[in-house]
């Protein structure tokens, strides 16, 4: 089922999701409406807040070679937590949550993850380049924090006040 996605400046983006306890039926609906949800919506990733969902679970599904996001690459983490960063690399990063805007931002160019999946059985994933910025940008998320928190004030400003005037312009 496709669910709605919430749109900055929703306060639930603000919100700092709760550890999964249970990984049950419920969940892996969740993990599968989610992944319907952002392959509707075009995107790559998705964070359970950003469908209401206070929940630390995340998918990432980057295109691969071909330009196909295939569901065999398809991540689920649950309660993931990032244990070693380093390195930068600056990226063009969009939103489904901010549609329509994309803006370069400074991430670790590598990563170490460690994070459950669907079943509860612990993971461990390294990565680098857009896979890394994909998993730091859904775990921002998860702190309840959105990608454009990370761009200077002027960039910033600049920004609030352009979506300030596209939010009009829907009404």
């Amino acid at each position: 089922m496709i669910r709605e996605i919430i749109t900055y400046p929703n306060k639930l983006l603000r919100t700092k999701s709760q550890d999964v306890e249970k990984f049950d039926e419920e969940l892996h609906t969740l993990l599968d409406d989610m992944y319907e949800t952002m392959i509707a919506a075009s995107g790559v990733g998705l964070a359970a807040i950003q469908v209401a969902i206070s929940k630390n679970i995340l998918i990432i599904n980057i295109p691969n070679e071909e330009d196909i996001q295939d569901k065999n690459d398809l991540i689920e983490a649950i309660n993931p937590k990032i244990t070693h960063k380093d390195g930068v690399q600056v990226f063009t990063e969009g939103c489904l949550s901010v549609p329509g805007f994309s803006e370069d931002v400074t991430r670790a160019k590598h990563i170490i993850v460690e994070y459950y999946n669907r079943f509860g059985e612990k993971q461990t994933m390294e990565c680098e380049d857009f896979l890394a910025v994909a998993w730091q940008h859904e775990m921002e998320h998860l702190e309840g924090h959105v990608f454009i928190e990370n761009l200077s004030f002027t960039k910033r400003q600049k920004f609030e006040k352009e979506w300030k005037k596209k939010l009009k312009e829907k009404k």
